[in-house]
């Protein structure tokens, strides 16, 4: 077997609470044989070994470095674990590969947080990998959803008639609750397979559908794959903004689907940007605005307590369960919210200083994007617009309902919307 060399610290000393030499190394339900040459020389070569037990347990002797259990929970002990062995080697380990939904992730922010060199990351095959390997699906067109201390909820978003899921298990009853989910959303003819300790020699496939999934508790260590199959009478949800109004709970306060999937135009979400959706309402503007991508981030601000609650319960239903949510009257709940990139103002808006509230936390670049039907508020918002600019425009939406025997239109109320985007230096 050969030795491979450790690996060179980068140039830049490190600060004196960081370790020597940090490597994070995945590992499989394989253990020890499964490892490269390079991944057995830092573990032997570590003063530190910090994993799970399970992972601990799977190491030889030879591997003689102090061993370490993560604590619960996890990622707030990062920083003072790393810290607390200061100036030795010390070797992560992880499941699979470190960088896909595992703890490699919070270990290279932390050292580059504490300015220390990157650490070294030795990835193993992760668990997808196996997963579409004995599946033979693509894992270019296969979604990959983690139930990894994330409620199930998060699953909804991804549920869409024909598409390959693999879900990441949090334990023995993740099964269970992928299917209970399936059947609730309309998906109970999905195919379930669950894979368990891939790449072990205790390797198993159960196979069932969701609607008549009744297998008891197995492997923590699973991999649910769902080939999506949507029952004749579920409602079908698209990736677009616009919903059907059916697909919410609500008391009315809903933006309606036309003007919602305008008012999500205007606002442009796109890939890790935060907005804040102002007077909640069913948080449909939010929802959609999560629904756009995975890394979209949103916080509510509803005053009704009632609204509130029906504004998670609405997240949750359509796979956003991540939404925050603040119950609380604005401009005071907006106080020591995070910067948005994008505010919606759906309501309160002739209550006193609160566009100036929102204005001011954009940065340049942002954009406000706001919708009335009254016409004091109207008469607020233009004058906004002859100060700042952006556009301004009256949406009207009629449907057809029936006229005794004939057809005709029906007018919904006209929605005036303010869009701007916030230049460098501009004051209202």
């Amino acid at each position: 077997m050969s030795s491979a060399p450790r690996a060179p610290i980068p140039d830049g000393p490190a600060p004196e609470t960081a370790p020597a030499s940090l490597s994070v190394v995945g590992i499989g339900a394989d253990g020890w044989p499964g490892l490269t040459d390079a991944a057995r020389h830092a573990l032997r070569d570590a003063e530190v070994l910090i994993g799970a037990p399970r992972q601990l347990d799977l190491l030889p002797d030879g591997c003689a470095g102090e061993r370490v259990a993560w604590p619960s929970p996890l990622r707030p002990a990062v920083p003072a674990l790393l810290a607390a062995h200061a100036r030795r080697r010390v070797c992560v380990l992880a499941s699979g590969d470190p960088m896909f939904y595992g703890i490699g992730r919070a270990v290279c922010e932390e050292a580059e947080g504490a300015g220390a060199p990157p650490p070294r990351v030795l990835p193993h095959p992760s668990s997808v990998s196996y997963a579409c390997a004995r599946l033979g699906w693509p894992l270019e067109d296969t979604e990959v959803v983690t139930l990894v201390g994330r409620p199930a909820g998060g699953l909804t978003a991804a549920l869409h008639q024909h598409r390959r899921i693999l879900v990441l298990g949090a334990g023995p009853a993740t099964p269970a609750e992928v299917a209970a989910l399936l059947r609730a959303r309309g998906y109970g003819p999905s195919r379930l397979r669950v894979l368990e300790q891939l790449g072990g020699e205790r390797e198993r496939t159960v196979t069932g559908t969701a609607e008549t999934w009744a297998e008891p508790p197995g492997d923590p260590l699973n991999v649910i794959a769902v080939e999506c199959r949507r029952a004749a009478d579920a409602g079908r949800l698209g990736v677009t903004p616009g919903l059907p109004d059916s697909a919410y709970e609500h008391d009315g306060q809903l933006t309606k689907r036309h003007v919602r999937a305008a008012t999500l135009s205007a606002l442009a979400p796109a890939p890790g940007e935060l907005l804040w959706d102002v007077g909640g309402g069913s948080g449909s503007i939010a929802v959609e605005w999560m629904r756009a991508h995975r890394a979209c981030r949103a916080v509510s601000v509803e005053r009704d307590p009632l609204r509130a609650e029906r504004i998670a319960r609405n997240a949750d239903a359509l796979g956003v369960p991540a939404l925050r949510v603040v119950t609380g009257a604005a401009p005071a709940a907006l106080a020591g919210l995070p910067a948005p990139d994008a505010v919606f103002v759906g309501g309160g808006l002739t209550v006193p200083g609160l566009l100036e509230a929102c204005w001011d936390a954009l940065p340049p670049g942002g954009r406000l994007v706001a919708n009335t039907v009254t016409l004091e508020s109207e008469a607020l918002l233009a004058g906004w617009y002859g100060r700042v600019g952006g556009e301004l425009v009256r949406l009207a939406v009629a449907h057809a309902v029936p006229v005794g025997g004939f057809t005709g239109w029906r007018q919904a109320m006209p929605v005036t919307q303010w869009s701007v985007t916030k230049p460098a230096g501009d004051q209202a």
